[in-house]
C-alpha cells in the first residue's frame, strides 16, 4: 500500500509543475524584463491569450478523446475572414456577421466530426485536409483581401469593447478575460459533471470498450469536434476584436499553440486524461513567454523555440505519468490477486 501511495503522490506532484512553472516564469520576467511587471504588461499577457485560450479549450476536448484537430487555426481565420467580408463588403449588420463567424467555425467542426466518426478517417489526416480547405475557403470568399472590422469610436465601436474596455481617462479593462474565464468554467463543468464529459474520457481511455458498452461513440465524437469548431469561431471574434484586420492565408501554426497549451497543462496526447484548468495554465505560460521575451529585447521567434522546448518536457512528463499510472494499477491488481 505504501508503494501505491508513493506512486499516486508522484503523479499528483506532476499536476503542480505547470502552475509552479507559470509563477516562476512570471517572476523571472518581472525581475529581468523591461516594463513587464506593470498593468500594461498584464493587459498584453491577457490580450495575447484570448484566441489561443479558446482554441486550447476546444483542443482539450479533442485530445481527451485521443484525437487531434489540426484545422482550428485556419478555421478561426477563415471564419473571421468570412464574417469580416460579410460586414465590410456584403453590408451585413455587425451582429449577424459575428454570428456568421461562429456558424462557419461550428460547420467546419461538424465536418471534422463527420470525417472522423462516420468515414473513419484518422483525425490527423481528416483535420489536415480540413486545414487546407478552410485556408483556401477564406481566401476565396475574401478574394484574397484583408477583412477589416470596426475600430473603436466608429458606429459599431461596441465590438471593440467585447474584449477590452477603455474608459474615458484611458484606463483599459480586459473584458475578454472575463469571457475566457466564463468559457473555461462552462467547459470544465461540461467535462466533469455531465454525461458527455464521462463519455469523452471513456472514449479516450478505450474507444472500443465504450462502443461495446452501448454508447453512441460517433455521436459524441461529432459533438466534440463541433465544440472545437464553435470555440474556433469564438476565437475568430476575439482575434478580430484585438487586431481589427484579418489577413488571408493565415492561421497555420495556431493549432500547435493550442496543442501546446493543452499538453503543457497536463492533457495526454494518448487520450483519456486532461483538464481545462491545466490548459488555461499552459496557455498563460505561452502568453507570458510571448510578452516577456520581447521585454528582454529578444525577437518573437524565441517564443516558438522555447514553446517547443517546453512542449517536449511536457510530453516526457506525460509519458512518465502514464508509465507510473500503469505501474500503480499493476501493483494494485497484484495486491488484490494475492489477497
Amino acid at each position: 500500500m505504501k508503494k501505491n501511495m508513493n506512486g499516486s503522490n508522484k503523479i499528483n506532484i506532476q499536476k503542480m509543475l505547470a502552475p509552479l512553472a507559470l509563477v516562476l516564469i512570471y517572476i523571472f520576467f518581472a525581475f529581468f524584463g523591461r516594463k513587464f511587471f506593470s498593468y500594461s504588461g498584464l493587459l498584453n499577457i491577457l490580450d495575447s491569450s484570448y484566441y489561443i485560450g479558446f482554441l486550447g479549450i476546444g483542443m482539450t476536448f479533442v485530445l481527451i478523446t485521443g484525437g487531434i484537430d489540426l484545422s482550428v487555426g485556419t478555421v478561426m481565420m477563415c471564419a473571421a475572414l468570412t464574417g469580416g467580408t460579410a460586414y465590410k463588403v456584403w453590408g451585413w449588420p455587425l451582429w449577424i456577421s459575428l454570428l456568421l463567424i461562429i456558424f462557419v467555425g461550428t460547420a467546419f467542426g461538424f465536418l471534422n466530426g463527420f470525417l472522423v466518426a462516420k468515414l473513419k478517417l484518422p483525425p490527423f489526416i481528416a483535420t489536415l485536409g480540413t486545414q487546407m480547405i478552410s485556408l483556401g475557403t477564406g481566401s476565396i470568399i475574401s478574394q484574397v483581401r484583408s477583412a477589416t472590422f470596426p475600430q473603436r469610436g466608429s458606429a459599431d465601436g461596441w465590438f471593440k469593447n467585447l474584449f477590452k474596455v477603455i474608459s474615458p481617462n484611458g484606463v483599459s479593462f480586459p473584458t475578454g478575460a472575463i469571457i475566457l474565464i466564463i468559457t473555461a468554467v462552462l467547459a470544465h463543468f461540461l467535462l466533469t459533471h455531465t454525461k458527455m464529459g464521462r463519455y469523452i474520457f471513456s472514449i479516450g481511455s478505450n474507444l472500443e470498450a465504450t462502443r461495446l458498452s452501448g454508447v453512441d461513440v460517433d455521436r459524441w465524437l461529432i459533438g466534440v469536434y463541433a465544440i472545437a469548431g464553435f470555440l474556433a469561431g469564438i476565437a475568430g471574434i476575439a482575434y478580430a476584436s484585438i487586431y481589427t484586420t484579418v489577413v488571408p492565408a493565415q492561421g497555420m501554426g495556431f493549432e500547435m499553440y493550442a496543442v501546446a497549451g493543452a499538453v503543457i497543462g497536463g492533457t495526454s496526447l494518448a487520450g483519456g486524461a486532461g483538464s481545462i484548468l491545466g490548459t488555461m495554465i499552459g496557455v498563460y505560460i505561452m502568453s507570458v513567454l510571448k510578452v516577456g521575451l520581447p521585454s528582454m529585447d529578444l525577437q518573437a521567434h524565441y517564443q516558438t523555440f522555447f514553446t517547443g522546448f517546453v512542449v517536449i518536457i511536457a510530453v516526457l512528463l506525460d509519458t512518465y505519468r502514464i508509465k507510473k499510472g500503469s505501474e500503480v494499477s499493476a501493483n494494485e491488481k497484484n495486491r488484490i490477486e494475492s489477497e
